[in-house]
């Protein structure tokens, strides 16, 4: 923030009601106005914003219809594993039956879909591949994965090079055309929009209605997670999500694996 810009917020903040020390604290973190304050659900940015959710939430929508095989392929950080995580629960929530995950080893692997990956989830048996936290950057691991027969998802946060990959969907804030307005959202938290995507074409499609749909919410524990220990920028949207999920974290509701962590 610029140093001008700092007493103006601060001064802002007091003035609608935030203690003079909280607001200097705020704006030095970026916060202009007491609205980005407010961390309810009902304030996160609607999926839509996000370029391609919607084809991968039909994609998704088609395949646990027709009961399709679906694999994870995972990146071996903490923001990988909490989306993986994520994707396998949420998946399986909304109603998918065959929901596998792959994570490729750093030092025999390497980084990313490379084709030999997507040869092992092929032979899998699966038909959907879907990559979180990585992808965006595999052009030959996708083409291969498309050659084998399979449908591509990425999911991804980090920057596009020069060629995007030729999935069929790509769900990415950082990739060209995309307006999604938080640039630093983790791949966590990429996967958990998907999800919420896939949430509202299932109850389009009548699985289910506003009363009787899937609560998604107990993910929020592992999409703050992995959204602080990815240190990406907590901006208004990233601060909700991890504001809700230490809330449940608080109160108990978290998965084992998760609690297992604290002593």
């Amino acid at each position: 923030m610029k140093s001008a810009t700092f007493p103006r917020a601060a001064w802002a903040l007091e003035q609608a009601g935030v203690h003079p020390l909280l607001a200097r604290l705020f704006a030095a973190r970026g916060v202009t106005s007491r609205d980005e304050l407010d961390d309810g659900l009902a304030r996160l940015l609607p999926p839509a914003g996000l370029r391609g959710v919607q084809e991968a939430a039909v994609l998704l929508a088609d395949a646990i219809a027709a009961q399709q095989r679906l694999c994870i392929v995972a990146d071996y950080d903490c923001d990988g594993a909490t989306a993986c995580a994520v994707g396998i629960r949420g998946l399986r929530l909304l109603g998918a039956q065959h929901v596998s995950y792959l994570v490729p080893d750093r030092v025999v692997d390497g980084y990313g879909l490379t084709p030999p990956i997507a040869e092992r989830v092929a032979a899998q048996g699966a038909d959907v591949l879907i990559t979180v936290d990585n992808g965006i950057a595999s052009v030959e691991g996708v083409a291969r994965a498309r050659e084998l027969g399979l449908k591509v998802l990425v999911t991804d946060h980090h920057l596009p090079g020069s060629e995007l990959p030729s999935a069929d969907c790509i769900v990415n804030p950082n990739q060209p055309g995309c307006d999604f307005e938080s640039k630093s959202i983790a791949g966590v938290g990429v996967m958990f929009y998907v999800l919420m995507a896939l949430r509202a074409e299932l109850r389009q499609r009548g699985a289910f209605d506003q009363a009787t749909q899937p609560k998604l919410d107990a993910l929020l524990p592992l999409v703050a997670l992995g959204t602080v220990a990815d240190v990406v920028r907590l901006d208004a949207n990233n601060r909700r999500l991890v504001a809700q999920g230490l809330k449940r974290i608080r109160a108990g509701q978290l998965p084992v694996g998760l609690s297992a962590l604290f002593p």
